[in-house]
């Protein structure tokens, strides 16, 4: 299920049109996370993606994955106005492996202090170089089936059942992309949870436990929204760089 992209030194598991499910680098590639001190407005956010990529002398094809930063969530109709857009400037910088988006996103609106537009928080893109293990980050998930938009676990239940239920499931699309990767939980070394609602009642019970060996490295809780108004739970994972 992976598709190559030998010019970016990584392979990516195709997902929705905006985003890859999932990347991992390619044998002799690691990754680097650049995460910015102040969120960009994203256009100017690729623009210095751009510059940073030459100045690190990787071409543009390096780029795996970013993380965005919105104002407040979207309704469904104005996610996919802006994901237009998005997919538009991946075209015009030539990003897309036959046609398809090999980079990896994760889009989330903070509760407290968000950005005045939608933004660029961080970016991960390939270089030469050793590792130990599979370097490789998951897309952000949310309680929604894929390929089948509109279709929301227990939508607008934010009890502890319903998040519960909302945990389980956004887990289980995680564990699905990690598979899809040949990676598993045993090699996760950064996961990320991003809600506004009783995530301390789900870690002893849903979250921690089924992490397995990864729980040792715990997890950063974003006290943020999930990009889309209709979701209330997600979550992301990187391992090995």
């Amino acid at each position: 299920m992976l598709t190559p992209n030998p010019v970016g030194g990584y392979s990516f598991v195709r997902g929705g049109g905006p985003y890859s499910s999932g990347v991992i680098a390619d044998a002799g590639f690691t990754f680097e996370h650049i995460r910015l001190s102040r969120p960009l407005e994203w256009r100017d956010g690729f623009e210095y993606i751009d510059a940073h990529l030459r100045n690190a002398g990787r071409p543009r094809a390096a780029l795996c994955s970013i993380a965005l930063r919105a104002p407040k969530p979207f309704t469904f109709e104005g996610f996919a106005e802006f994901n237009r857009g998005y997919i538009q400037v991946l075209r015009s910088m030539e990003m897309m492996v036959d046609g398809i988006n090999p980079i990896a996103r994760t889009n989330v609106a903070p509760e407290v202090g968000p950005p005045a537009v939608p933004s660029l928080y961080s970016f991960a893109y390939t270089v030469p170089g050793s590792r130990t293990g599979p370097c490789f980050a998951v897309a952000g998930a949310g309680e929604i089936s894929e390929g089948s938009p509109g279709e929301v676990v227990r939508p607008g239940d934010t009890s502890p059942e319903g998040m519960a239920e909302k945990a389980r499931f956004v887990m289980g699309l995680l564990e699905a992309r990690m598979k899809s990767l040949g990676v598993s939980w045993n090699d996760v070394t950064d996961t990320n949870v991003y809600t506004v609602h009783g995530l301390r009642a789900l870690l002893p019970t849903e979250i921690l436990p089924r992490m397995g060996d990864a729980a040792v490295h715990g997890l950063t809780w974003h006290y943020s929204r999930p990009p889309i108004d209709a979701l209330d739970f997600e979550m992301d994972v990187r391992g090995g760089c």
